[in-house]
C-alpha cells in the first residue's frame, strides 16, 4: 500500500494517483503539508530536526516519509517538500525538491533540481515521485 507526504505539490501526487480506476486497492492516502508548523504537527518531523535543517532537507523528507507510512498504515511512502517558485526559500533556489521514501525498513531520499516555471517543477517533482514510488514497490513485492 501507498501513502504520500506532499508540500510543495499540494496534494497533486495524491491526486494523481488516486485518478487511476482501482487505485483504492493500494492508495490508502495522504497528508497535506503546505506550511512549516504542519510538517511538524501533522507530518511527524521533529521541531528541533525542523529548526536545525529547515522544511527543505533531505532529513525532513525522509522523517515527513516516515511520518506518512505511519499516519496512513502504509507499506510504502513518499513525501515530497521544495520550492516551487516565484523566489528562492531559506537559501534554497527554485527547482530545489526533496523526496524521501520509506519501503519496509529502508529510508532513502534524493535532490532532484527541476527547471520551468512553477507548474512545470511541481509537474516534474509528481513524475519523479510516481517512478520512485515503481521502484519502491517492485523492490518490496
Amino acid at each position: 500500500t501507498i501513502g504520500v507526504a506532499e508540500s510543495l505539490t499540494g496534494g497533486a501526487l495524491g491526486a494523481t494517483l488516486s485518478s487511476v480506476a482501482g487505485a483504492s486497492a493500494v492508495f490508502r492516502g495522504g497528508i497535506i503539508v503546505y506550511a512549516t508548523d504542519l510538517k511538524a504537527s501533522l507530518g511527524g518531523v521533529p521541531v528541533t530536526e525542523l529548526a536545525s535543517d529547515g522544511p527543505v532537507s533531505a532529513r525532513t523528507a525522509e522523517s515527513l516519509a516516515r511520518g506518512a507510512a505511519m499516519r496512513t498504515g502504509a507499506d510504502v511512502a513518499i513525501a515530497l517538500t521544495g520550492v516551487a517558485g516565484p523566489d528562492t526559500q531559506d537559501g534554497h533556489e527554485v527547482g530545489t525538491v526533496y523526496l524521501g521514501w520509506v519501503a519496509g525498513d529502508t529510508v532513502q531520499s534524493t535532490l532532484a533540481h527541476f527547471t520551468g516555471d512553477r507548474r512545470a517543477i511541481r509537474s516534474q517533482t509528481v513524475e519523479s515521485a510516481l517512478t520512485i514510488l515503481l521502484n519502491a514497490v517492485v523492490a518490496e513485492a
